[in-house]
């Protein structure tokens, strides 16, 4: 099957409809959501645990399906009526209710066997239907929480997976690397965010650049800087950004010894997929405004690589 749209999904899959899948057959939709989408090549590589492959289908299925929910709908009223929607099928899973959408119907048949509760992904809506209504942060502290929500549930859902949960320093350390993540995320996509979606994650109160939004916009337009202080300006700020973003990620080997050898490969990948992004934007000197900086195909297989060795020593 094709994952052209979410608009084609939606015919198929929307609300009112019911396709009427089985449990077997919604898990292989969402194994093959999982494999099918090319920003995620870490989702159900051999660095997942053969245990772990249904769960993180779903989990993964899931978000992908809230993420774009949040972000492919023509407008934000719009994305509003389906996330609530995306929220009411997710209470009725976890209720033992009826699931129709095959993404909980795959969940349903996975919650016993992974003990998972509902709140990590009601988190994640919450942060989805957020993305409609701010699309400017004021504040560091803002923007940390809107984390919490968009990215730290994501880590925690996968050390359920592993069943590596109960411990709170690892779940501490968990969010922080998630919280990282998003961070990246965010300074990554500056150009974007504002282009397709409006949206500044750059916090206000961590600069004082004058007429930002507009230097910034236009900036983004024309391709370079509208004059001759603001690239320089822009760096300055991306770096500070910068500079708060790697503390999160320092958490990465403490997290690492605390788990069993099978965990630490997938674990590592995404974190060190994280760091290597960052790193690339300090390489390209923080122009973000100019253009998205990522990884390329031998960067991601020697992360690939690298990390089958995670798992075979704890990480110095």
């Amino acid at each position: 099957m094709s994952f052209t749209s979410i608009i084609d999904r939606l015919e198929a899959w929307g609300p009112g409809k019911n396709p009427g899948l089985n449990s077997a057959d919604s898990m292989a939709y969402c194994r093959r959501l999982a494999l099918g989408h090319y920003e995620n090549f870490s989702v159900l590589s051999k660095m997942v645990p053969e245990s772990m492959r249904s769960g993180a289908s779903v989990v993964y299925a899931f978000c992908r399906w809230a993420d774009d929910l949040s972000d492919e709908i023509e407008s934000p009223e719009r994305s509003l009526e389906l996330l609530s929607w995306w929220r009411e099928e997710t209470l009725a899973c976890f209720d033992q209710g009826q699931p129709r959408h095959p993404v909980f119907v795959a969940l349903a048949s996975q919650i016993e066997r992974y003990e998972l509760r509902p709140q990590p992904f009601l988190d994640l809506i919450d942060a989805f239907e957020q993305d409609q209504r701010v699309s400017r942060y004021e504040t560091w502290d803002q923007l940390i929480d809107y984390c919490r929500r968009s990215a730290d549930p994501v880590g925690r859902l996968v050390l359920r997976l592993a069943d590596q949960d109960h411990d709170e320093e690892a779940l501490a350390n968990s969010d922080a690397i998630c919280t990282a993540l998003q961070l990246t995320n965010h300074w990554q996509d500056t150009r974007r965010d504002l282009i397709e979606r409006d949206r500044i994650y750059i916090p206000a109160e961590c600069h004082d650049i004058p007429d930002f939004e507009r230097r910034m916009r236009q900036t983004v337009q024309i391709g370079h800087a509208p004059d001759h202080s603001f690239l320089e300006e822009w760096r300055q700020m991306m770096k500070s950004l910068v500079d708060r973003t790697w503390p999160g990620f320092a958490q990465t080997k403490p997290l690492l010894d605390t788990l069993p050898p099978e965990n630490r490969p997938m674990i590592w990948l995404f974190a060190a997929g994280g760091s290597h992004v960052l790193r690339r934007i300090v390489q390209v000197n923080y122009e973000t405004v100019l253009f998205r900086p990522k990884l390329g195909k031998f960067a991601k297989l020697g992360l690939l690589l690298s990390a089958r060795r995670a798992g075979k020593a704890k990480v110095a």
